[in-house]
């Protein structure tokens, strides 16, 4: 080979390494809140501004498509007046669990894609199996694991009945397997358990990264959209609470839904943190048994049920939740601290305003609490951050400071100012009338709401304009 050859095949190498490069692999870093992509790694993210987000993956790049291809795809794009376009309420289907339906806001809407996320073992894939049972009786279900084989799914469903043969399963992880499979059984309804399982072949890095959950999450997306099909995705929590992955991923989906809970107690509580077909107030409510989850159709009274008798610091307060009133027992215990530093604590609902409320009580009433330990608790496990429930809390401080019991037949509601006003909230009647239905027969509550409520009858209501009054009523 002479010297002009082997110049000619360095020079074709360096070619096929260039190619080879612009259609390789290189190193990127993705913010794990935002997905934020840079090129180096940052110690804060310049776009959500969280610490220590980011993470290192492999990006596959190619080389980009030409300009046929877009100005293809501009002429193939319609537009349409959107008076031409017809909407049917309709159009959603009835999952046969009415606390679920509840929460999605009334049903499954036909092409919607819904992330369920929660800890684990709190009952994700057991409400989605039974949702499955309920729908396939109609429907042709497809239950995609990447997490059981097909024994271990069987097993759980021998423990809540019998399914019909409309339900159809498969257990793989591979993203191009599973997006053939949807686009050939056209089922009316997919679940996905769970979407950290699943990887795609043109993705370089490992399952669960940030670079395959979101081309996953883009996959499905796409396919709920163009085949109309709703699909139902399972997604793993960090220890902070929220869904592992970037949090692109939320934006992408059109509801997501939270389990909450201990998981080694009977109660579970859904709820929806973002829902593009109905509202964010509204919860379910279920119980967990042998045979799987089991509706709580009056929460309020699942919620006040083993409540002590005569016991000072605990009274019964009114929070909404979205359209429905829910009773629970607020208890509080108060007592005199040993060391020169007072600890506050708050189970199920906001720390902060429970320092907020203390110090207006020492401020408007002159109760030395300051030099004194703190403790604030929603009996049953639920999460309440309504301000609503401000005069119960305070009543059950109050109560516990002066040991002091509240008749276990009174019921409060009000939210507390800085001046220790009783304010107005919003739904005083619904509430009254879910306190009289329970058989409580006084209800504390903003005068200003008086009004509101006097068509109520068969319950005594007091009225109070500030924390001075309402203490006096129960003294």
């Amino acid at each position: 080979m002479d010297v002009q050859a082997c110049l000619n095949r360095h020079a074709d190498i360096r070619v096929e390494k260039g190619q080879e490069m612009a259609k390789g692999k290189k190193t990127v870093f993705f913010c794990q809140n935002c997905g934020h992509e840079e090129s180096k790694w940052l110690g804060q993210c310049p776009m959500c501004k969280e610490w220590n987000t980011f993470v290192e993956e492999t990006a596959v790049t190619g080389v980009t498509k030409g300009t046929t291809v877009a100005a293809r795809s501009v002429r193939e794009a319609k537009v349409v007046s959107l008076t031409q376009v017809t909407a049917d309420d309709d159009v959603r289907c009835e999952t046969g669990i009415r606390e679920l339906d509840r929460v999605l806001g009334g049903g499954i809407v036909p092409g919607s894609l819904v992330l369920v996320g929660g800890d684990p073992g709190i009952g994700k894939s057991t409400l989605l199996l039974q949702v499955c049972q309920r729908m396939a009786q109609m429907k042709k279900i497809l239950y995609i694991s990447g997490e059981e084989s097909q024994t271990q799914i069987r097993l759980r469903a021998n423990r809540m009945g019998e399914f019909t043969s409309n339900l159809l399963l498969l257990c793989e992880t591979n993203l191009e397997i599973i997006r053939g499979v949807i686009e050939k059984e056209r089922s009316e309804l997919v679940i996905i358990d769970s979407i950290q399982t699943m990887y795609s072949e043109n993705v370089g890095s490992a399952p669960g990264s940030v670079s395959q959950v979101r081309e996953s999450t883009n996959v499905f997306m796409q396919l709920a959209k163009g085949l109309m099909i709703p699909i139902f995705i399972v997604g793993h929590v960090t220890k902070e609470g929220t869904v592992a992955g970037p949090r692109v991923l939320e934006h992408m989906v059109d509801t997501v839904l939270y389990f909450e809970g201990d998981r080694h107690a009977s109660y579970r509580i859904l709820r929806a943190v973002k829902n593009r077909f109905g509202s964010t107030n509204e919860i379910g409510v279920f119980e967990m048994r042998q045979d799987g989850l089991a509706e709580v159709e009056n929460p309020s009274e699942y919620m006040l049920s083993g409540r002590p008798e005569n016991a000072s610091g605990s009274v019964v307060a009114c929070s909404i939740e979205g359209t429905r009133p829910i009773l629970i027992e607020i208890q509080a215990l108060v007592c005199r601290s040993n060391f020169g530093m007072p600890r506050r604590t708050a189970t199920g609902t906001d720390y902060n305003r429970v320092n907020v409320l203390m110090a207006v009580l020492e401020k408007r009433l002159g109760l030395s609490l300051s030099s004194c330990d703190a403790y604030v608790n929603i009996a049953g496990g639920i999460r309440m951050n309504e301000p609503a429930i401000d005069l119960g809390i305070v009543l059950a401080l109050v109560s516990s400071y002066r040991n002091r019991s509240i008749d276990e037949k009174t019921i409060v509601f009000g939210e507390v100012g800085l001046s220790g006003e009783v304010r107005a909230v919003n739904m005083p009647e619904q509430r009254v009338n879910e306190a009289k239905k329970l058989g409580f027969e006084t209800c504390i509550l903003p005068e200003v709401s008086l009004k509101t409520v006097q068509n109520v009858k068969g319950i005594r209501l007091v009225g109070v304009k500030n924390i001075g009054d309402a203490v006096n009523v129960i003294s």
